[in-house]
């Protein structure tokens, strides 16, 4: 809303021609409007905030009292009376009945229409709000010098604070804080977690822009940020009601944090697009074609032994947490390539965001076998779902480690498939299990399967029969190892 002239500047503006009467000490109420009216009651037309002007033709002074308590009830502004009309000055009972209720009382004499002082309201009126608005595009213009410093959004959130005089919040998708700035602002970033999610549920082409929220003592404003889907918040709060030109503010800040996140999405995906591009060249031995395309880009691959670590958790926390590390994407998981003295550091960065695989200590040139290594002791990772494997320890756990899980699960389900078909296949298989577990040794098997030896040997012979195998065999006795390895 514009601000208001007061009556005091409009009868400053008017000063050689307008006589204050009465209700000096209330001139600085605000003259929203002139309403110019001969009415003995004009109030159903009135809005409140108006400075009335009458020449009193209907007055007298049996209606003066209640045409001032009228115009009081109201919350008119003032009344401006035009004398040698209907009155050569005005009347008694009209001046009383203002003095007593602290309406300002102004005398209007002939030679002043009353329309010029409607055309001294309407330019202060026009003023103000050409203040507002240029006030508004100064802001705008600060705000998009700090858009356009090194710190992007950063120094725009804080740019917001200082021009709104309150606080303001940068927050990420999730509602955690990216940046806060102003009293209280950190405090506040939790209690908007509710209306983070009112604005995520809402999405779509119906979904709200913004949302205000408003107490006794603050009152805030929440914005999602993005094009196409919400890739964050920002949030602004103050003390006072927002005006129309801090809702300008606020909007145009919203703006230019939205071009600033989706251009920085831009170029954080074509910049991971070039990552995944020079890893690619590294598998291929071309480590020299690797190095110069990152150089021409500004960025650098380390030197020296290497490690390589697989990340098979979330992509986009496992890039974040690399830091400046050299991460790039590859076949739905991230590589890293750490030199081998800042390896476990990385590991503790990307420790909460495993799974995670981890080469032994490779060449430039042989990063290929180091990315093997960590693809193996990923898997072996997640079939133990364990946090962490390194490659090294893969050997003390056991061969089906290094075997492919689909090729395993394939051959295990072949080779098994006539003990599965069997009608009673639960003890041929559990039998079979126990037999290989103690080595052959019939005695052993048998307690612990808490059969006869005879019957563990009936059930071995049927076993033998239905896979056409020679148990005796040591080659066939691994072979089924495996398969039952498999099928746990």
């Amino acid at each position: 809303m514009v601000v208001a002239p007061t009556l005091r500047t409009v009868v400053r503006r008017l000063s050689h021609k307008l006589g204050v009467l009465s209700g000096q000490d209330a001139l600085d109420r605000p003259v929203r409007w002139v309403a110019v009216s001969e009415l003995e009651d004009p109030t159903p037309f009135l809005e409140g905030g108006e400075l009335v002007l009458t020449t009193g033709m209907r007055l007298d002074a049996r209606n003066a009292g209640p045409y001032v308590d009228r115009l009081v009830g109201k919350e008119v502004t003032g009344l401006g009376f035009g004398v040698g009309l209907g009155h050569e000055r005005i009347p008694d009972a009209l001046l009383s009945a203002a003095a007593r209720a602290g309406l300002p009382l102004i005398e209007v004499p002939r030679d002043t229409p009353f329309v010029a002082i409607g055309k001294v309201v309407s330019e202060l009126l026009a003023a103000e709000q050409y203040d507002e608005i240029s006030r508004a595009f100064a802001a705008q213009s600060r705000l998009t010098r700090a858009a356009l410093r090194p710190e992007g959004p950063r120094a725009v959130i804080d740019g917001l604070a200082r021009e709104l005089g309150g606080w303001a919040l940068l927050l990420d998708e999730a509602g955690a804080v990216r940046h806060a700035t102003g009293k209280g602002a950190a405090a506040a970033a939790k209690g908007l977690l509710p209306e983070l999610e009112r604005l995520r549920k809402s999405g779509g082409r119906d979904a709200p822009a913004s949302l205000a929220l408003s107490t006794p003592l603050e009152h805030v404003i929440v914005q999602p940020l993005g094009a196409r889907r919400i890739r964050g918040f920002f949030a602004v709060g103050l003390g006072r009601p927002f005006t129309p030109v801090a809702h300008t503010v606020v909007n145009a800040a919203g703006s230019l944090l939205t071009l600033a996140i989706e251009h920085g999405g831009e170029h954080l995906a074509a910049e991971r697009r070039v990552r995944s591009a020079v890893l690619r060249l590294l598998l291929a031995g071309q480590v020299r074609a690797g190095r110069e395309t990152l150089e021409r880009l500004g960025d650098a691959f380390p030197c020296g032994p290497l490690v390589v670590i697989v990340a098979g958790g979330d992509r986009e926390a496992v890039l974040e947490a690399a830091g400046n590390e050299f991460a790039a994407e590859d076949e739905g998981r991230v590589v890293l390539v750490v030199p081998e003295g800042r390896a476990d550091e990385a590991l503790s960065a990307l420790r909460e965001h495993g799974p995670l695989g981890i080469g032994a200590a490779v060449s430039p040139e042989n990063l290929s076998t180091g990315l093997e290594q960590a693809d193996r002791a990923l898997v072996s990772a997640r079939r133990g779902a364990v946090p962490v494997m390194r490659f090294a320890d893969l050997a003390g756990q056991s061969l089906m480690s290094l075997l492919d899980p689909d090729v395993t699960a394939a051959f295990s389900s072949a080779l098994l498939a006539p003990l599965r078909e069997h009608g009673s296949r639960a003890d041929l298989l559990g039998s079979l299990r126990a037999y290989l577990e103690c080595n052959g040794h019939w005695d052993a098997a048998a307690q612990r399967l808490g059969v006869h030896r005879h019957t563990l040997r009936y059930r071995m012979r049927r076993t033998a029969e239905l896979l056409g195998r020679d148990l005796d065999d040591p080659a066939v006795r691994a072979e089924l190892w495996v398969a039952l390895a498999a099928a746990d």
